[in-house]
């Protein structure tokens, strides 16, 4: 009897995405041997040329006009992919991601972005006959995932099912499942064994992400950090952005014993239980990975649209912060430095995220739903 195959594409717009559709596809093999699963970057996988440049280029709005992008976001929210960007999509992808499902035949398709979403789904307009489920990666719900198409939405939370309820779609085509986060997430990992395998100290520490592309220098609230390095160990995460990691490296500010730059790691995991309190752009996977580590969160610069969508549901919902002032970092990293207070924090998130968040839901539900 042949296995179920799931497909599942994202792209690469920052990492989340694809993070999602890794650890959904890793809960779905845990829970059954008996489903393969595939994770495609659609873009890239298509064209090596051309996917990774319309990547860089959105990179660089987001780095160089953030509220461009947020009046972008405000301005098409109840859209969908509109005809030219669906006709432009059509050209490019349509009979490479044909090809693509024709090979590999799978029994479902997630989509984890709303390019590949948009693409799938003129697939089923002309014909293709595959169940689409569309994983939300956000607290919000722009248009953009929107499409008559979707047989289901797993979506993070009951808001973002309502907001996609108040845009016509039927109640019965989403299920809120939560954002997957890989496996390693849900572990508590040895506080001594990861300080001896990063060269950490035993002290307050603060992990500092930039997100998928590390974006993070040269920011005065993240340079105001630097002052307390003789009390407080700093780890800065820079992704896979090598410019900033070097000029960090030669930067005195941030050469100390007590801080640690790091570029792109495979070990968040360890490193959120290694740490005190993490400071972060809150983008919807890394807030969710926060969350499922019970680490108090700060979030600085959220891009304008779904990334202020994401800070404002965690701050609600107890969290995190807004990191805007200095006053901010100087209440937290006061408070890391009591012990006390730095497990109560912990102890109560932990306690709130098992309230709230399962990070196996999402596929239980996808195997459900395919029985």
């Amino acid at each position: 009897m042949r296995k179920k195959r799931v497909l599942l594409l994202s792209e690469g717009f920052g990492s989340g995405h694809t993070q999602a559709a890794y650890a959904l596809a890793v809960g779905l093999r845990q829970l059954s041997p008996d489903i393969q699963t595939r994770v495609i970057e659609l873009g890239k996988f298509l064209n090596p040329v051309l996917g990774p440049w319309i990547v860089s280029a959105y990179r660089k709005t987001v780095t160089k006009q953030p509220k461009l992008v947020g009046m972008m976001y405000r301005s098409n929210y109840k859209k969908s992919l509109n005809r030219f960007a669906q006709l432009a999509l059509h050209r490019v992808f349509y009979t490479q991601t044909s090809q693509v499902i024709s090979q590999l035949k799978p029994d479902l398709i997630v989509c984890t972005h709303p390019v590949p979403n948009a693409v799938v789904s003129r697939l089923k307009r002309l014909g293709l006959d595959i169940p689409l489920y569309t994983l939300i990666t956000d607290y919000d719900a722009h248009g953009t995932w929107t499409s008559r198409e979707v047989n289901k939405y797993l979506v993070s939370t009951p808001l973002v099912r309502n907001k996609l309820i108040n845009r016509g779609i039927p109640e019965n085509r989403i299920e809120v499942t939560g954002i997957p986060v890989h496996p390693d997430f849900w572990k508590t990992y040895d506080k001594n064994e990861i300080q001896k395998q990063f060269g950490l100290k035993p002290m307050p520490t603060v992990l500092i992400m930039g997100g998928g592309w590390g974006i993070i220098y040269e920011d005065e609230l993240l340079t105001y950090m630097t002052r307390y390095r003789e009390d407080i160990q700093l780890i800065f995460c820079v992704g896979n952005n090598d410019k900033i990691r070097e000029k960090m490296l030669a930067d005195p500010l941030f050469v100390h014993p007590n801080i640690k730059v790091l570029g792109f790691t495979r070990e968040v995991s360890k490193l959120m239980d290694a740490s005190d309190l993490l400071i972060t752009k809150p983008g919807g996977m890394t807030c969710t990975e926060g969350m499922s580590k019970g680490i108090p969160m700060l979030f600085y610069h959220p891009i304008p649209g779904q990334e202020e969508e994401n800070a404002e549901y965690f701050v609600r919902n107890g969290f995190g912060e807004l990191l805007d002032s200095t006053d901010t970092i100087d209440k937290w990293f006061a408070l890391i430095r009591e012990p006390y207070a730095a497990g109560y924090f912990r102890r109560t998130l932990m306690s709130k995220r098992n309230q709230q968040y399962d990070p196996m839901q999402c596929p239980r539900a996808v195997l459900r739903l395919m029985q």
